[in-house]
């Protein structure tokens, strides 16, 4: 008998070694506040899969471009939504919705409605080792990326997923990872909030033709709606996912799963954040393996982003809290998968866009001694091919790139003077997440912050407009003297050479403004009210007294190195 337990016991060890030796295993990583990153090293393979990441990543980027929550709260039948937009301003829906809200509806197709969200269609080639974008299910998709079609009671839903903010486009080309500058995601919802519970099933069914199913659908997304506040954005390119989650738990009771209540559906509990402007721009994903605190301000301190970014997506979407839970504990794979994928970003280089002659080796490398004299107290050092041995045998491009970057082993917090309303509005939230329930199962932690991470500067040169407000059109403005920087810019697309400024890195500004740009009145910025003013980040450039630190030639050399980065 003994003999027999024996054996059973190393038949158990036997099988738990292959386990965790095998290609479906992983490990784990600490999530818990202050887990330190050695410094010069990243978690890029957070959960160690080596050899295995990249096929990982291309399962978790598929999780990023199809929204994996099946349980989510807003599901528009997709069918009948075509059938509307499709039809011309002498349908019956058409007429009534513009005479209810007084204006045409602008689009005579779904991907209309798509590029207006800032969606990008898939790319013509299915070479994820070329692209960096897998197709779903290994076919080119009708839709753009971001957008989700979710079985719901036999009906097919639309709905959105990560890659709608954080698949950026420049010159043209997709990048996943980087922010986009020109998402339409908020505002999208704000309109549902306002116009789905003005329209009645009745003539949602007869207009538009849905079944018996879809308008299940239908009306479950206007249920889940009551749930539901939203705050349109300042100006396009920024993000109200922070307002429009506290605002939201407002019309939920405040108990620990933040249940649906009828009563503060109609009457939202008072909340601070209401009266304040607090966008932010999302962050792009290749800096989070230098990170352990999340947010433009640092202020989730522990846990998996991605969970948060589920929960938040999910509460500004009327989703049942219980559900949600459920739907995690029973997906880990996914959430793991799309976790690796996201860490494992790289960010493009600049010759990846730019021929060899756009950069100056002599300039950059002088940038580099000004940098570090200057920048790296902030920012972290940036080890280039250059500094290696024999390095005059390497490419342009090998010289250039970063070998090592070294960040901080604790995500640091800064308050260098920037406009304080987004890290000051965490304050009106962070207790009502830190008690949900669902919170304390992810072991997720809001702790309001007195200024903004630093960011590693990888790819910085593409991740214009700067400051966490987007309120800094380009590099050159940001090395002026706040009452010299420009307070009006425009948030234009990223299609060509002519929509970017190469000598200061990022938006053209004054007489350089394209001209068709001018048309789109919700791209326009103005650095004029709390929110978005375009104030501090001067002391690497600037005396107390005003005095400028660096000379116009040392900016030039600094912003050539930049360009490498």
């Amino acid at each position: 008998m003994r003999d027999e337990k024996l054996l059973t016991f190393k038949s158990f060890f036997f099988i738990l070694i292959l386990f965790n030796f095998s290609a479906n295993a992983w490990i784990e990583p600490s999530w818990q506040e202050h887990t330190k990153i050695p410094l010069g090293e990243n978690r890029k393979d957070l959960y160690q899969f080596k050899s295995e990441l990249n096929s990982v990543k291309e399962q978790g980027l598929k999780h990023a471009l199809i929204w994996p929550v099946e349980v989510t709260g807003l599901l528009l039948p997709i069918e009948p939504l075509r059938n509307i937009l499709e039809a011309d301003d002498s349908h019956p829906f058409r007429k009534w919705l513009s005479k209810i809200t007084g204006k045409t509806i602008g689009f005579t197709s779904i991907n209309d409605m798509y590029s207006w969200l800032g969606l990008k269609p898939y790319p013509e080639e299915d070479d994820f080792s070329k692209t960096g974008i897998p197709f779903p299910d290994s076919y080119r998709p009708d839709f753009y990326m971001g957008a989700t079609l979710i079985k719901n009671n036999k009906a097919l839903g639309l709905t959105y997923s990560c890659a709608a903010c954080h698949f950026g486009e420049f010159l043209g080309k997709t990048i996943v990872g980087l922010t986009n500058k020109r998402p339409r995601a908020n505002k999208y919802f704000h309109l549902g909030k306002k116009y789905i519970p003005l329209m009645p099933a009745g003539i949602f069914k007869m207009t538009s033709g849905a079944s018996r199913e879809e308008m299940l659908l239908y009306k479950r997304t206007r249920e889940n709606l009551k749930s539901v506040d939203s705050v349109v954005p300042q100006v396009l390119g920024l993000d109200t996912s922070l307002p429009h989650v506290a605002l939201s738990l407002m019309r939920r009771n405040p108990d620990e799963y933040a249940t649906k209540s009828k009563f503060y559906q109609k009457i939202p509990r008072p909340n601070g954040i209401r009266n304040m402007i607090a966008d932010s721009k999302p962050m792009p994903w290749w800096t989070l393996k230098y990170k352990n605190r999340w947010l433009s301000d640092g202020s989730i301190v522990q846990g998996n982003p991605v969970l948060t970014n589920f929960l938040w997506n999910e509460i500004g979407r009327g989703t049942d809290l219980k559900e949600l839970e459920k739907w995690m504990e029973d997906n880990p794979k996914t959430i793991r998968d799309l976790t690796a994928a996201v860490f494992s970003t790289e960010a493009p280089g600049w010759l990846d866009f730019f021929p060899k002659k756009s950069l100056n080796l002599v300039k950059a490398k002088k940038g580099e001694v000004v940098f570090n004299n200057s920048c790296k107290e902030c920012h972290g050092t940036y080890q280039k091919g250059w500094s290696l041995p024999e390095s005059d045998k390497l490419s342009l491009k090998e010289k250039i790139k970063t070998i090592k970057l070294t960040y901080f082993e604790d995500t640091p917090i800064k308050d260098i003077g920037t406009d304080p309303n987004r890290y000051l509005a965490t304050k009106y939230f962070a207790e009502n997440l830190n008690n949900l329930k669902i919170s304390k199962w992810m072991k997720t932690i809001v702790v309001p912050q007195k200024g903004y991470v630093p960011p590693p500067l990888n790819g910085i040169f593409m991740r214009y407009p700067y400051l966490h407000n987007n309120s800094i059109p380009n590099l050159c403005a940001l090395m002026q003297r706040p009452s010299e920087r420009p307070t009006f810019f425009i948030q234009g697309p990223s299609k060509n050479l002519s929509d970017y400024n190469q000598e200061c890195l990022g938006y053209p500004v004054g007489n350089n403004i394209p001209k068709a740009w001018y048309k789109e009145k919700d791209a326009y910025f103005n650095a004029d009210k709390p929110g978005l003013l375009n104030i501090g980040h001067t002391k690497a450039f600037y005396e107390k007294d005003g005095t400028s630190k660096m000379t116009n030639l040392q900016k030039s050399y600094l912003l050539e190195y930049l360009k490498t980065l």
